[in-house]
């Protein structure tokens, strides 16, 4: 299905020169971690965090994949599609990637299918180039394109991969700056501080929303972002949509109904759902378990 290998070998073993471990650490190496420590918050600019969502909020609009492309591809079905990005969510965890590396890929991905017409053979190898590009626009240190052709089980080629990263540029006209749930999400925990279960939450509520194109596709990254967050903090602590939420973002509770009654639903099912890749990923520790949390049966919307 989609051209997916039916058995993928193991993903090989980031460069070891990138292991910059010594013995006893240099004059840059104490630096470099004294520069961890105090980083700040790079999102965290008071004075322009309004001007800030303003604007991407306007990208979203512009960087918005048609909904209904999957009626003109002729040789792929958004099950395929759901194969492919559980596929890239495996990667991302082999790779230490950061989840907005997936959710750019994914974005990458629909506005090059809402554009072009792929048979399925040629499927994974969009998802792949797409990864690829994501990657090197999110990532510090990416993986080099060979890594990318072996997760493939070596399906393709380098020269196709390389092929098919200049013509997905092309076809996104090298906008590849393009907002996503975990931006929004970002913003809004700015706005409204949550606890860190409440945030790990929302962002599995987010990333389930990447594999169904059906209904996903029709709503904004800010409106999945807005119904995760309060789906999340409904779950956990009983909260509703927060009044500085709905002043900051301009949605009402009635306003993300459509989408938060999906977002329940397939919140409900996710334990049945084909592909289980970010069910995994989200019981670890680091995300603190919160794919094992039952989602409530009923949400109270009044």
């Amino acid at each position: 299905a989609a051209g997916l290998p039916a058995n993928r070998k193991p993903l090989a073993p980031l460069d070891s020169a990138m292991d910059l471990s010594c013995d006893s650490p240099s004059i840059m190496d104490i630096s470099i971690i004294q520069d961890v420590e105090e980083r700040v918050n790079v999102n965290h600019v008071p004075d322009y965090i309004d001007d800030i969502h303003k604007y991407i909020r306007e990208m979203e609009v512009k960087c918005k994949p048609k909904s209904n492309y999957m009626k003109k591809q002729p040789d792929i079905t958004n099950n395929m599609r759901a194969i492919l990005v559980d596929w890239l969510v495996e990667v991302g965890e082999e790779y230490k990637l950061q989840n907005e590396t997936l959710h750019l890929a994914v974005n990458y991905i629909d506005r090059f299918l809402s554009s072009m017409s792929v048979l399925r053979g040629k499927l994974q190898l969009v998802g792949t180039a797409a990864m690829l590009l994501a990657s090197k626009f999110e990532e510090i240190y990416p993986p080099e394109v060979a890594e990318f052709v072996y997760i493939t089980d070596d399906t393709y080629t380098k020269k196709q991969v390389l092929r098919m990263e200049h013509l997905i540029l092309k076809v996104l006209s090298f906008d590849l700056a393009a907002p996503t749930i975990n931006q929004f999400l970002t913003q809004y925990f700015l706005h409204q501080p949550a606890n860190a279960k409440v945030e790990s939450l929302s962002m599995y509520l987010g990333e389930l929303s990447l594999i169904d194109a059906d209904p996903y596709l029709q709503y904004l990254p800010s409106v999945i972002a807005a119904a995760s967050f309060h789906l999340a903090s409904y779950t956990l602590a009983g909260q509703t949509w927060p009044e500085s939420l709905s002043r900051t973002t301009g949605y009402t509770l009635e306003s993300l109904k459509p989408c938060l009654i999906d977002l329940h639903k397939t919140y409900l099912k996710a334990a049945q759902h084909t592909q289980q890749s970010i069910r995994e990923k989200y019981k670890s520790a680091k995300y603190h378990g919160v794919s094992f949390i039952d989602p409530p049966e009923t949400l109270n919307l009044l």
